[in-house]
């Protein structure tokens, strides 16, 4: 039988706090609306109506907003849920999902 060594909680503790945040980013377009935005916010990132229309009005007015801060694999996901989301079919020049990026989160 291997005998396997104990990682104390603390190391444990100190490697996940370690790991670096991304954020991924919405970037605003011309392609899709405000009904669109909150939409897909909350079907992919289960945000309340008030918090993805808020995310709808950041976009809009600055260009961009984090939608999640996490570890790179669930932002390469979430980033690519945005991307394959679709064109809205509220407006028939969308011809496909919004954009979204990766980046290290501030502070991180």
């Amino acid at each position: 039988m291997a005998v396997t060594e104990a990682v104390p909680v603390t190391e444990t503790r100190e490697r996940d706090r370690l790991a670096p945040l991304y954020s991924v980013v919405l970037l605003d377009d011309s392609e899709h609306t405000y009904d669109y935005v909150v939409e897909m916010l909350q079907k992919l990132f289960l945000m309340s109506q008030a918090q993805a229309f808020g995310h709808a009005v950041d976009v809009d007015t600055t260009g961009r907003t984090v939608v999640i801060t996490c570890e790179l694999p669930q932002a390469e996901f979430a980033r690519d849920q945005i991307q394959a989301y679709g064109p809205d079919p509220r407006l028939p020049k969308s011809k496909g999902s919004m954009r979204a990026i990766i980046e290290l989160a501030t502070g991180a």
